[in-house]
């Protein structure tokens, strides 16, 4: 009965051994033996990584080589990459497992391009986020947050709402003190953002005391992840993400996986072949306190600061208006050797077309609008997209307008090593000013490399071979179709209508007659051109630009209610030749000129 009673004694105490030491390797391993057949990738993965190359910034202060994309991914065994994380100075274990490693093969292989963009990104904003965490006392590595939440991209906006490079949705965001509304979304403002951003993490830290808890309850919410915790059961405060990762939503379950890979791909692209990016120029800021409502525009015509650079700097403004008052003031990042030219040029930059952008504070029924830009705010996400197609249309129109005034024929240069702008027009023939017309070029700075469209002047038409009778010229009409601006599809029809008339004898004593009462009529009547409305036009400059007045343009588009214009709008313009029937018409129209009267009487009604 000894013996059995010892045996039964073993048996027992295995039984109860074998299950508590099962249990704690599990627990001990999960880290590096874990698998999950249904990964969730963070939204980020599907953002437009084309978009995110040709945005502003990295165009114009960084250059990349096509490593990435000539180059090949360099596979890694599982124990160099265990042994790469391993080695990275951090203060969070980087443990590493098959989830991982799904992250990391998608970040080296499915995403360079992405990846690309992301390095180049970072050079900006990195040193934003360090410095917001070091202020805090916190691990540097939850730098690499954003770049799973965003791509570090400070328009994104999930399907849900979150906007941002921490991706705030907007009821958190009020609470934390981040002003959302039509004009301002401070989720957006690199600087302010990380400041709650690192806020919120301290205080997640500060509930759960472990790092990945805290990362995983901002991308679910505390909530979810205090639900996990009960249904791991046990005492909470010996749980930690991976032991409770199974009771987690999918994308949560692959949100700290997807943060160990983004410290791993942010550290080792270069054994991967992804191109390292540089910058060309360094890009560094201030920022000014603007105490008065501004727009954009007015900052970029004084200063000679693009509107892109304006808006990858402070994408919090979402319509190009600072709605700033001496109550309120706002924060303008520029470049930091701009921001003296700002200080000093203030006053030169809220004068700059006041009334254009004003606001207008009275309105009296029946009063005409004011002209003024109508600020239309552009969707978050579309931002850069719509910024390449403003670009493309404004050239367009640029094109059209400048084909149609020369009538030449368009040649594409190519600027070689040693060539300005200058110089270049020097050989054409043309003018700097010409060549920035032609090509939406804001300075006279052009690089090597750089395709610029010139018109050459068009040889003149054949003169005819005697001139016309005295006689025969008087009867003329002064202003004959030739002089007046016509579309490019009907430039071609019109010359060889002028190249017979010149070719012809002069016509017959009596015919003259007939003819110029015709052309008479026909050159009162408007030969429209249509004109797409560009960012910062008005009626008034529209018509001050084309030689005509803005009642010949409100006739000539019945569409348009008041001043009321939007940028991408198309609208006719009539010829100059109708400017003198028209003023003549408004003259001899009681009704014409009491709108007039009651038109000026509200512009000086209008602050």
């Amino acid at each position: 009965m000894t013996i059995k009673k010892f045996f039964l004694s073993v048996a027992l105490t295995a039984a109860v051994a074998l299950p508590a030491a099962a249990k704690t390797s599990n627990v001990l391993d999960i880290k590096e033996s874990l698998t999950d057949s249904a990964i969730v990738f963070p939204e980020s993965f599907e953002q437009n990584t084309q978009r995110m190359l040709e945005g502003w910034y990295l165009k114009n202060y960084t250059t990349t080589d096509d490593r990435y994309a000539r180059a090949k991914d360099v596979p890694a065994s599982d124990d160099e990459l265990r042994r790469r994380l391993a080695e990275l100075p951090t203060l969070l274990d980087m443990p590493y497992n098959q989830v991982v490693k799904t992250y990391i093969t998608n970040y080296t292989s499915k995403s360079r391009a992405q990846v690309a963009s992301i390095l180049g990104l970072s050079n900006y904003y990195m040193p934003i986020f360090e410095q917001a965490l070091e202020a805090a006392g916190m691990p540097q590595e939850l730098k690499y947050v954003p770049v799973i939440e965003s791509g570090l991209d400070p328009n994104a906006v999930s399907s849900s709402g979150a906007a941002g490079l921490w991706q705030f949705m907007v009821t958190p965001a009020k609470a934390m003190g981040l002003e959302v509304n039509s004009l301002v979304d401070e989720r957006r403002d690199p600087y302010l953002s990380s400041e709650k951003a690192v806020q919120l993490l301290k205080d997640l830290y500060d509930s759960y005391g472990d790092w990945y808890l805290a990362i995983a309850a901002y991308n679910c919410g505390p909530g979810t992840v205090n639900k996990a915790l009960r249904r791991a059961g046990g005492d909470p405060k010996q749980h930690d993400f991976w032991s409770i990762y199974k009771f987690l939503p999918e994308q949560t379950r692959g949100y700290v996986p997807k943060f160990i890979a983004a410290n791993y791909v942010m550290n080792y692209y270069d054994k991967h072949n992804i191109s390292p990016v540089l910058a060309t120029k360094p890009l560094v800021t201030d920022t000014v306190a603007v105490t008065h409502r501004l727009h954009f525009n007015q900052v970029s015509e004084v200063l000679n600061i693009p509107v892109e650079e304006l808006r990858i700097l402070n994408p919090q403004f979402r319509a190009d208006i600072i709605p700033a008052t001496p109550e309120r003031p706002y924060y303008l990042i520029l470049p930091s050797q701009q921001v003296y030219a700002y200080i000093v040029s203030e006053d030169a930059i809220f004068n700059h077309d006041a009334d254009k952008y004003a606001r207008r504070e009275t309105a009296e029924p029946g009063e005409a609008a004011p002209t003024t830009l109508v600020a239309t705010a552009t969707a978050p996400e579309d931002n850069l997209v719509a910024e390449v197609a403003a670009a493309q249309e404004l050239a367009a129109v640029s094109t059209q307008s400048a084909a149609s005034r020369s009538g030449g024929k368009s040649v594409t240069h190519k600027v070689a090593a040693g060539e300005t702008i200058n110089t270049i027009a020097q050989t054409y023939g043309c003018t700097a000013a010409d060549i920035k017309e032609w090509n939406n070029l804001r300075r006279n700075a052009v690089r090597t490399g750089q395709q610029l469209v010139i018109y050459t002047a068009q040889a003149p038409a054949a003169t005819p071979a005697a001139p016309a009778p005295a006689k025969a010229a008087t009867a003329a009409p002064a202003k004959t179709p030739a002089a007046q601006p016509v579309t490019p599809a009907a430039t071609p029809a019109r010359q060889r209508k002028q190249s017979k008339v010149q070719e012809q004898p002069a016509p017959a004593p009596k015919q003259p007659k007939k003819q110029t009462k015709q052309q008479k009529q026909k050159a009162q009547e408007p030969k429209a051109t249509q004109q797409t409305v560009k960012e910062g036009d008005s009626l008034e400059r529209i018509a001050r630009r084309q030689g005509v007045t803005v009642d010949q343009l409100r006739k000539a588009n019945p569409q348009i209610k008041g001043d009321m214009i939007r940028t991408g709008d198309k609208i006719n313009v009539p010829s100059a030749g109708k400017q003198a029937k028209g003023a003549k018409a408004t003259k001899s129209s009681g009704k014409s000129s009491s709108k007039s009267a009651k038109s000026g009487k509200s512009s000086k009604r209008r602050k």
